[in-house]
């Protein structure tokens, strides 16, 4: 892990909701080749999207927050149209929800859709856990326990927006040792989108993300122990998805004349 890792990891939590570096003494779009434009507009585009996932991984962005285009230029120094390439972006991801007349607000999944993506949570992520476990190798799983060292001591510290952000990555961290692209494509959209799921659902005191769950499945990888590492994740899941209350989704629809009559 590189010291600039560790540094950003252990700052507080008093950060604005979107942080934004520009390039120093960065040139002008219009001095730029057509090409040369286009790239640096998808790389601003790129740094605001990564910018509110940051946000919304670390649970300072809250479902239901409007995303104001000009707010957001003034705080990238960047066009509208840039920003609504970003917002767009996040729309693709279902994790912004455009109204029309209304504008871009960050998205609030409900009950049902969040069982859909804790569903597909479960089918992703055991088979990227068994492929994980087939491929780490002992420089990855040094990365793996180093990772959840940093989760630690973000949580001893009380540093609460880092350890719910680095719980979240511990888990794309897994699928980039299993070498799956396409799975871990899939899981970075439903790791933001439980994100927001778990601001909406969770229950007073349930716990996030266990460590001690990060703990034993980086054991379980690091000893190639596929089908335990499998097990685990899915244990894993389970657990975060029992500390949610999704009970009314499941509830079924009464007739109006029992609810009228009372019986």
């Amino acid at each position: 892990m590189g010291e600039r890792e560790r540094d950003g990891d252990q700052r507080q939590a008093s950060q604005p909701l979107l942080r934004t570096s520009a390039p120093a003494a960065a040139p002008g779009l219009d001095d730029l080749h057509p090409t040369d434009r286009a790239a640096t507009s998808g790389d601003r585009a790129r740094q605001i999207h990564d910018g509110i996932l940051a946000a919304i991984l670390e649970h300072r962005l809250h479902p239901g927050t409007k995303l104001g285009e000009d707010e957001i230029g003034a705080i990238y120094g960047v066009s509208r149209t840039i920003v609504r390439a970003a917002l767009q972006s996040l729309t693709h991801e279902g994790i912004v929800v455009i109204e029309k007349n209304r504008g871009a607000f960050v998205a609030r999944p409900t009950m049902t859709e969040a069982i859909e993506v804790f569903e597909a949570r479960k089918l992703i992520e055991a088979t990227i856990a068994r492929r994980a476990a087939e491929r780490c190798d002992a420089e990855a799983w040094q990365d793996l326990k180093d990772h959840v060292r940093r989760e630690r001591q973000a949580t001893a510290r009380g540093d609460d927006h880092t350890a719910i952000r680095l719980s979240g990555e511990f888990h794309l961290a897994i699928a980039r040792i299993a070498d799956h692209r396409t799975y871990e494509d899939f899981l970075r959209e439903l790791v933001a989108r439980s994100s927001l799921i778990i601001l909406l659902y969770r229950r007073q005191k349930a716990q996030v993300c266990g460590t001690d769950d990060h703990v034993d499945l980086a054991e379980a990888i690091g000893a190639g122990d596929t089908e335990r590492s499998s097990r685990l994740m899915l244990h894993h899941l389970d657990e975060i998805e029992a500390g949610l209350d999704l009970i009314e989704a499941t509830r079924p629809t009464l007739p109006l004349s029992t609810i009228l009559r009372g019986g």
